[in-house]
């Protein structure tokens, strides 16, 4: 497509739009600036909605607590722009996104001391990069089985298993989050 300059001579447009993968990319060769948007998925439930509930968010990214009452300590990394691979990320937004989901881990790991942390990236039903971080006990309904397996024992009151109320953790996460980049807390 050609724009016309004041004396109604064709020109090359300023910049280029192009479709690629689901994403628009617009190219300004002029500034030697590219600036990548992603188009978000009218039916993507983690573009839709927070995904649980919100216990941070900065720019890049949010986390949040799922409400599951089988596993309370249930937290998502969720990257905010729709993507569905670790690798669309660049490398520096990489290691802000694994600083976080190591915050949320060590904080897991810190407050109710379980007997393993459970990190996933699967996106097979939802994909759009997010990370589950679990606290696992060895007395929840699947242990040591995974939360998505067949349950291994009857758990009448998950929230029995953590050492700490689900508002202290909640907060515990916001004051750990706070140190990894500006955020905002819900």
């Amino acid at each position: 497509q050609q724009l016309c300059d004041n004396e109604g001579g064709a020109k090359a447009p300023p910049f280029s739009l192009v479709l690629r993968r689901g994403r628009i990319q617009l190219d300004d060769s002029s500034r030697e600036t590219r600036f990548v948007t992603t188009l978000m998925p009218s039916s993507c439930p983690l573009c839709a909605e927070a995904g649980g509930v919100l216990i941070a968010r900065s720019q890049q990214w949010r986390v949040i607590r799922a409400e599951d009452a089988a596993f309370p300590a249930f937290y998502r990394v969720v990257w905010n722009e729709h993507v569905s691979e670790f690798s669309a990320l660049s490398s520096a937004q990489r290691s802000e996104c694994m600083d976080v989901v190591c915050t949320v881990e060590q904080v897991l790991i810190t407050a109710l001391q379980p007997a393993k942390i459970n990190l996933a990236a699967l996106g097979n039903v939802v994909p759009h990069l997010h990370w589950h971080v679990i606290a696992r006990f060895e007395a929840d309904s699947h242990f040591p089985q995974p939360v998505w397996g067949v349950p291994q024992r009857e758990q009448a009151d998950a929230s029995r298993l953590l050492k700490i109320g689900l508002d202290e953790l909640d907060a515990r996460m916001r004051a750990a989050l706070q140190h990894v980049s500006k955020v905002t807390c819900a």
